[in-house]
């Protein structure tokens, strides 16, 4: 309404009290001070009482003050002592009834004569007590309490008491002084800082406020149509999304994850991957380093507090000390670094952490200072070796280093350390003898000591020390080691005896080593070029704690191929002769043995001598006989065709049905020209040796060296299928042959009986169908396929080659539908993932296709091959070799695989790498590869060696 007062400006009711209705005067706040401020007195609560009773017409109530207290009651109902659960003072204002007044006043006489009960048992206990003093206090307590009461509030009065003068001192302040009283400041500056940290608070702003900004000011003389946009503008939205970062981005996180990949490398050796490049690693540890200008200064100020901190709650901690010194040191400090390490040297003057830091940290700026210090410390810690080296190479002339050697020498006689040092500095041999010969009187414990002296003797009186350490140490190894190196070295005495004496005399000493650990030294001595050491090391420790339960056999080739892998070839050759004197027919062993001598021969008949060995031991071995005729082939001329005829002679009195000794005389004989002689081994391997393996060679012979056009070839092929008529290559040789000869209808039924009698075999469809195809019969070759892959439905090669006739036929759609089906049943297929990324991909596609394939299938050659292309069309040469050697790593006979490489290194790489690529290709003799094998087994190329297929296959790929 107009006119009225808003509700504060009213004038309060008669009688009210602020925060009486809702109890606000009536809390405590501790339990020794009281309520917070005063309440409303007896009166007032009288007079509201007695005015809210006339209102409801009934009389004024008697209770809760209403009745006139007694006098000793006066003192317990001080405001200090009221009991917290009184509500007088919150229901004072409500309605008060009769009842209520009723219940009040039987309360109050509960009260009183539960008052006077207790009063009774006081003054009783008094009394039992029979106290003579009969004093007022003593009788009766409540005085006494009273009188303690009335003391405290002396004492401790309330802060309304204490402040009641200047209250009452307020009455007289005037209005203009009350107007004059300056506003209270903000003394913690919170509101300031919250401010602050409200205006320095940014947004980013969108870009359709810059774009509506900037086009509020244009002129436009044209209209807009309000109908929707179909110029597909970028900036439709007010937003420019730029296409190229965004790819770029997308690049370099697959260049990454490519990377990642690509770092685990495969172990030529043993096989095993692994995820560290030692070079890569060192590099970002480097790269890691902080340096002192790059450490922000908040940093070392809070951890310079922390230090002191440290150093002052406890200052016999040197830690404490050295790392606060270093701090100061890497903030460019280096005075305040000496203080602080000073002080710690006088607090902590027996720590040698802090002795050598403050001599570090002298001698950068002047080395006399850190000679100072180093002196310094000696006194308190003279038997410190550290501090004596310290001072030793403070000093700068010979003279002075050897005076301060000899002096801690005296002090500190029993130190290997100094003792080492002091020899070290001698230049007289003699002189190093005598010294060598007071340090092992001083430390005879010392094997080091020992061992350096009798090198330093003549043989005979070596042999006397070592004899006099051995005694002084029956239960080292070292000492017999150096009588052994002794004893290779000189010529005088028997390496295996003392070996064997060591081994005796450790074991009744219960000092005998573990196997590992006599391996680990027969390397040792490898290293230090003592080849008879190491291998009467092996002789006599590699079968200690192996039991004959045990399977001996693959822990001594584990053994031998780990000291391969570590390069210590003359350890593994006693391995493996240790482990065939004790399984002298294990054909096994034998074939690792001749392996490893192949790759790493002692001298340049130990793999012939070997291989001989090996198949008297092991005659029945096809394996050995035909690695001994070919090493036996590898000798120019008539004398190793001679001594290999010899050897696959001795092979046919102990396998004469063996088809593989057969082949390889018939292989024999046709490489160096004998047509006539294979054709007769090959009709006599077919009459005592029969298999299917000899018939289809037979039928591969013909077609390779006969000179008619192949019909004798066929009757082979007849007289074979009538043998095995479920021969898969003698139906495919028949197919061939018709197809050379031009005679197609034939050579189709030859194929189709093929797939009828033999289902499973792949290379027959792949036949079937790449001839409809050259006849132009597309829609034959897919039936073909999908016959074939019906009964094959897990074999990539044909889903391949059904997807590259669409592919050859420009049914692009087609192909892409087959290959997404033909992924999704054989997802780890590499040569599917291969055909996808590289003919059915874009380019800018075919990195992430690479990166998924790689996660399907992680160890495939081909996909590794397909990875590096990839790389290579990029002009990432180092990762594009990279990954041809990680595809040749893993299947070296891939021949595919190796004329990729070649080609790449063609053309990117240097003569030697190619010269040196060619060689570990011929060394491997792949054998396997699409490409590869259509070209070896062309019968033009019969002739040609690995070196020259390489060569036409590296052409061919594409």
């Amino acid at each position: 309404m107009p006119g009225r007062t808003d509700f504060l400006s009213q004038q309060a009711p008669e009688n009210y009290v602020a925060g009486l209705g809702r109890g606000a005067t009536g809390f405590t706040t501790r339990s020794d001070l009281g309520p917070a401020r005063e309440g409303p007195s007896e009166d007032q609560i009288k007079e509201a009482l007695a005015k809210r009773a006339a209102q409801l017409g009934a009389a004024p109530p008697t209770a809760y003050g209403a009745t006139e207290k007694k006098p000793e009651d006066d003192n317990d109902d001080d405001d200090r002592f009221q009991d917290p659960e009184n509500e007088t003072g919150l229901f004072s204002g409500g309605d008060f009834t009769a009842e209520d007044d009723a219940a009040d006043r039987i309360y109050q006489d509960v009260d009183e004569r539960m008052e006077k009960r207790r009063k009774s048992r006081r003054l009783t206990l008094v009394l039992n007590e029979q106290i003579t003093d009969l004093n007022p206090s003593a009788i009766f307590r409540e005085a006494r309490e009273a009188q303690e009461r009335a003391d405290y509030e002396a004492n401790n009065p309330k802060i309304q008491q204490q402040f009641a003068d200047l209250k009452r001192t307020l009455a007289s302040v005037s209005e203009e002084d009350w107007a004059n009283l300056p506003e209270p400041g903000d003394l913690t500056r919170k509101n300031k800082r919250t401010k602050t940290n409200a205006h320095n608070r940014f947004y980013a702003v969108p870009d359709s406020v810059i774009a509506g900004a900037r086009d509020s000011t244009q002129m436009d003389t044209s209209v807009q149509d309000d109908g929707p946009t179909t110029n597909g503008s970028a900036d439709a939205d007010g937003t420019m999304t730029n296409f190229a970062d965004i790819g770029a981005a997308r690049d370099k996180v697959l260049q990454v994850r490519l990377d990642q990949a690509a770092q685990s490398g495969t172990d030529t050796s043993s096989g095993t991957a692994t995820n560290i490049d030692p070079k890569g690693y060192l590099t970002s540890l480097s790269k890691s380093e902080l340096k002192a200008g790059e450490v922000e200064v908040g940093d070392i100020n809070r951890v310079r507090v922390l230090l002191e901190s440290v150093i002052k709650t406890n200052t016999k901690h040197p830690p404490g000390f050295l790392a606060l010194s270093r701090l100061e040191e890497l903030a460019g400090k280096v005075v305040a670094a000496r203080k602080v390490i000073a002080r710690g040297c006088e607090i902590n003057p027996n720590s040698e952490d802090l002795w050598v830091e403050n001599i570090r940290l002298n001698e950068e700026g002047d080395r006399h200072n850190a000679k100072v210090v180093a002196a310094r410390g000696l006194e308190a810690n003279p038997s410190s070796v550290r501090l004596w080296l310290e001072a030793c190479r403070l000093e700068t002339h010979p003279r002075s280093k050897k005076r301060v050697c000899r002096k801690a020498l005296d002090i500190i006689p029993k130190s290997v350390q100094m003792w080492k040092t002091a020899i070290s500095l001698e230049d007289d041999e003699s002189d190093a003898r005598l010294l060598l010969s007071k340090a092992v009187e001083e430390i005879p414990l010392s094997t080091e000591l020992w061992i350096a002296y009798a090198k330093l003797c003549a043989a005979d009186d070596a042999r006397k020390v070592l004899n006099k350490a051995r005694l002084a140490n029956p239960t080292s190894f070292e000492v017999w080691g150096a009588a052994a190196r002794l004893a290779e070295q000189t010529g005088n005495g028997s390496v295996d005896t003392i070996i064997k004496r060591a081994v005796q005399s450790l074991a009744r000493e219960n000092a005998m080593m573990k196997r590992e650990e006599w391996i680990t030294e027969a390397e040792k001595a490898e290293n230090e070029d003592y080849v008879l050491t190491a291998g009467a090391l092996i002789r006599e420790t590699l079968g200690y704690g192996v039991d004959e339960d045990d399977d001996r056999k693959s822990l001594f080739l584990s053994d031998a191929q780990a000291s391969v892998n570590r390069e210590k070839h003359e350890t593994a050759r006693a391995i493996y002769a240790y482990a065939l004197r004790i399984f002298p027919t294990s054909e096994k062993l034998w074939r690792a043995s001749t392996d490893f001598e192949k790759e790493h021969p002692s001298t340049a008949e130990s793999w012939m001598q070997l291989l001989e060995k090996s198949c008297e031991a092991c005659p029945s071995s096809v394996h050995l006989w035909l690695s001994l005729a070919k090493a036996k082939m590898a000798t120019p001329g008539e004398e190793g065709i001679n001594a290999a005829r010899v050897t696959l002679g001795k092979a046919f009195n102990q396998l004469s049905s063996n088809e593989d000794i057969w082949l390889a005389a018939v292989k024999l004989e046709a490489d160096h020209g004998h047509v006539a002689e294979g054709r007769q081994l090959l009709q006599t391997a077919r009459e005592q040796a029969g298999t299917d393996r000899v018939w289809y060679k037979s039928v591969a012979f013909e077609r390779q060296y006969a000179t008619d056009d192949g019909s004798q070839a066929l009757d082979l092929v007849y007289q074979g299928l009538q043998i095995f008529p479920k021969q898969a290559k003698l139906h495919m040789q028949k197919g061939q042959i018709y197809h050379a000869q031009g005679r197609l209808p034939q050579a189709r039924e030859a194929y189709n009986i093929g797939t009828r009698a033999c289902p499973h075999s792949i290379p027959l469809f792949i036949l079937l169908s790449r001839l409809e195809e050259a006849n132009g019969v597309i829609v034959k070759a897919r039936s073909v396929l999908e016959r074939g892959i019906t009964a094959n439905p897990k074999s990539a090669e044909l889903r391949l080659e059904a997807i590259r006739i669409e592919r050859r036929a420009g049914n692009i759609p087609q192909a892409k539908a087959l290959m997404a089906k033909a992924l999704q049943e054989l997802p780890t297929s590499g040569i599917l993932w291969s055909e996808s990324i590289w003919h059915l991909e874009s380019r800018t596609q075919r990195k992430p296709r690479s990166l998924e394939a790689i996660k399907k299938c992680e160890n495939d050659p081909t996909l590794f091959v397909t990875v590096a292309r990839v790389f290579w069309g990029e002009r990432k040469l180092d990762k594009a070799a990279s990954w041809f050697e990680r595809a040749i790593l893993l299947d070296a006979d891939m021949g595919d695989t190796w004329a990729w490489y070649l080609k790449f290194l063609q053309q990117h790489g240097e003569e030697e790498k190619v010269r040196d690529m060619i060689r570990k290709a011929v060394g491997n003799e792949p054998k396997h590869g699409e490409v590869w094998q259509a070209v070896v087994k062309d019968p033009k190329n019969v002739r040609l060696g690995t070196e020259a297929v390489l060569k036409i296959v590296t052409n061919l790929v594409n």
